[in-house]
């Protein structure tokens, strides 16, 4: 088997068919448990054979000087010139001599690891498939294949490195019908994401010599995207230092996210594991920019106690005082959690570009979780721009997707301005697709989408809000009740099946208590009945006060209790909505509104609400008036509307002349059937 495998598309479908030695002693969707920690434990061994001889040598010294081996790391990797050492006297091909001993040595070998690079395999619980291999006759196969294999960086770059990884993740997580896009994003999105994050402060402020900057990840996955951001920091300036934070709750994942900013000489215990809402690993920590593809649409059931105490007890001192969205999808409670981890303006603020999909720009009513977030947000004047992404881009899903950026420091001519660009079209079709990934952004994409942002014009692809046009008031509008009465024997007969009639006769109370109740609520029904049965005439009453007036007047008659629920009740089945009757009143002459006439409206938050009023709804309902009490403040943004392009129906000539033609077409066909 060549170990000399030429480039990453290669060197991955080799790995990949390691996994066949697998088949039978383990499930497809339990390959990656084996194949992954073997991977990222191969790459370390190759990133560490140059200096094995020396480290081992030098560890000879240190023993010798009675240093325990905390204290020897930095001594030991001073020697590797990298953030990690082995101190074990195995390698992947010095495991191989003695296949007896394979299961132990291999374990001694993971132990002999520097501790960063040890917690790593850690994550991959990767003792327990040792043995697992070990007891299947598998263990020794595997370590030859990937002993085969060459992966120093001097052969397969660290960008390689990376793809290797997340094509893997991928095709293991179609193999176990998991989400792949959960773990990764492709690079050419995350590349355009970091293009509108620095396009703001490109100008001098990154080409500073010696600068350094932080960013942040708080679902970094297998840790692309700062990768990306750290590749393009050094593309913009090579003296440029940007230190990577991130976080993750998948152990595979994370642990390939750690190994992968171990091997590029970051502080791999930057890297949380865990769950950014409930451990934030970073809690005391501010950025100079942040991104992250968070899942979408995933619900935060498990955690809503947490989450909904901090919002409770914390308000805007903690992460969600703006608000908390619907159980069913927590993206906005990642932006919310990245927005925390701003610097204030002072300290010269924060950036960071976000991946959503439709929901979060017009999810919920006014004053739903959703809006008051989206309000926080806007009135704060943090947001800067929203890109919509073509469709089919990311491999887990080909609905339409948004890039979102976020700011405490805009510059002074996007203050108070929101801008939407519409890069739905900036796309190639890829020659092979990947999941429901069917299209991609060429460089030349990212370089236009990057220059309409940077530009901050008015165009054909690009819009220019003030923050107050995505902001609207919801009003009540409420019209008179008038209702039509008349007593009728169908109208006591839906008297009987209204609820506070029915509730008459029942109980809560047990035993000659109860039945004494439910008897003297039997005997009520009957005498309402009667009473009511003695008004049934061909009079119909249009003044609802004059007949409540007859009503009482008749039931006291009677000696008959009249309450105010069977009051209701009674209106409830002998009357029905009539325009013509008069107006109702409450006990304090108000004009009483009808429910079944409610209706709302959205006036946008420029316009004045009675003056929307007098325009659009009085010439069509004169009596309508606003309840002010009612009225709610939401923001959404309808970006789709805003590049809406009017497509004039087809001619009906030329409808017909195409259905002709097909007429045509079939009756060729069934006459050749026919022959």
């Amino acid at each position: 088997m060549s170990d000399q495998l030429t480039n990453f598309s290669e060197k991955t479908n080799f790995i990949w068919s390691i996994a066949e030695i697998l088949r039978g002693d383990y499930k497809q969707s339990e390959y990656g448990k084996v194949v992954l920690p073997f991977t990222v434990l191969r790459r370390l061994d190759c990133v560490l054979s140059p200096t094995k001889a020396q480290v081992l040598a030098k560890m000879e010294e240190i023993q010798g000087m009675g240093l325990d081996p905390e204290q020897a790391e930095p001594v030991l990797t001073s020697v590797t010139g990298e953030r990690f050492c082995n101190t074990s006297p195995f390698d992947f091909q010095t495991l191989k001599a003695e296949p007896d001993n394979l299961a132990e040595n291999l374990k001694a070998y993971i132990r002999g690891f520097s501790r960063e690079a040890r917690d790593i395999i850690d994550y991959f619980n990767f003792n327990v498939q040792i043995d697992r291999l070990e007891e299947a006759d598998l263990l020794y196969l595997v370590v030859e294949r990937f002993a085969a294999i060459d992966l120093h960086p001097d052969r397969v770059s660290n960008l390689e490195m990376g793809y290797i990884f997340e094509e893997l993740i991928r095709r293991f997580s179609e193999q176990s019908n998991e989400t792949a896009g959960e773990h990764f994003t492709p690079r050419e999105v995350i590349r355009l994401m970091v293009n509108l994050l620095f396009n703001e402060d490109e100008v001098g402020e990154l080409n500073r010599k010696g600068i350094i900057r932080t960013l942040y990840d708080p679902a970094c996955g297998t840790g692309g995207m700062l990768s990306v951001a750290e590749e393009y920091l050094k593309e913009l300036n090579d003296q440029a230092q940007l230190k990577v934070f991130g976080q993750e709750l998948n152990a595979e994942s994370y642990a390939i996210c750690k190994a992968d900013m171990l091997l590029k000489g970051q502080d791999a215990s930057r890297i949380k594991f865990g769950n950014s809402f409930t451990h934030d690993g970073l809690v005391h920590e501010k950025f100079d920019y942040m991104l992250s593809n968070p899942p979408f649409g995933v619900e935060w059931k498990k955690v809503q106690r947490a989450i909904e105490d901090e919002h409770k007890q914390q308000g805007y001192n903690g992460r969600f005082g703006a608000g908390l969205p619907r159980v069913s999808d927590g993206s906005l409670l990642f932006l919310q959690h990245m927005i925390s981890k701003m610097k204030s303006p002072e300290e010269g603020g924060s950036r960071l570009a976000i991946v959503f999909n439709g929901s979060p720009l017009f999810t919920g009513g006014a004053e739903s979780g959703e809006s008051n977030i989206r309000r926080w947000i806007i009135e704060n004047d943090w947001l800067e721009a929203i890109v919509a992404l073509p469709d089919q881009l990311f491999y887990n899903t080909g609905i339409s997707t948004y890039v979102w950026i976020v700011t405490n420091r805009k510059r002074p001519a996007r203050k108070g301005k929101i801008q939407l660009i519409n890069g739905v079209k900036f796309f190639q079709t890829m020659r092979k697709s990947l999941g429901n990934k069917r299209h991609e952004l060429g460089q030349d994409h990212i370089d236009e989408i990057s220059r309409i942002h940077g530009e901050f014009r008015e165009g054909k692809y690009s819009k220019i809000f003030d923050n107050a046009d995505f902001g609207y008031r919801r009003i009540t509008v409420e019209r008179p009740l008038r209702l039509r009465i008349q007593v009728t024997e169908e109208g006591i007969q839906r008297l009987t099946e209204q609820t506070p009639f029915q509730n008459l006769d029942k109980s809560r109370k047990k035993g000659a208590a109860g039945e004494k109740e439910i008897a003297e609520g039997k005997a009520q029904q009957e005498a309402i009945l009667k009473t009511l049965g003695g008004m049934v005439t061909e009079k119909v009453y249009t003044d609802r006060d004059a007949f409540l007036k007859e009503l009482k007047g008749v039931f006291k008659e009677q000696g008959v209790k009249l309450t105010a629920s069977i009051q209701k009740a009674i209106l409830a089945a002998c009357g029905e909505r009539d325009e013509t009757a008069q107006v109702c009143k409450d006990s304090k002459g108000k004009i009483e509104p009808d429910p079944e006439l409610r209706d709302y409206e959205n006036v946008p938050l420029k316009e004045e609400i009675h003056d929307y009023m007098e325009r659009e709804v009085k010439p069509h309902v004169p009596d309508a008036w606003i309840d002010e009490e009612k009225t709610k403040v939401g923001y959404e943004i309808p970006f789709t509307r805003h590049f809406y392009e009017y497509k004039p129906l087809r001619a009906l000539e030329e409808i017909d002349a195409e259905i002709q033609a097909l007429e045509k077409e079939i009756l060729g066909m069934l006459g050749e059937i026919a022959q």
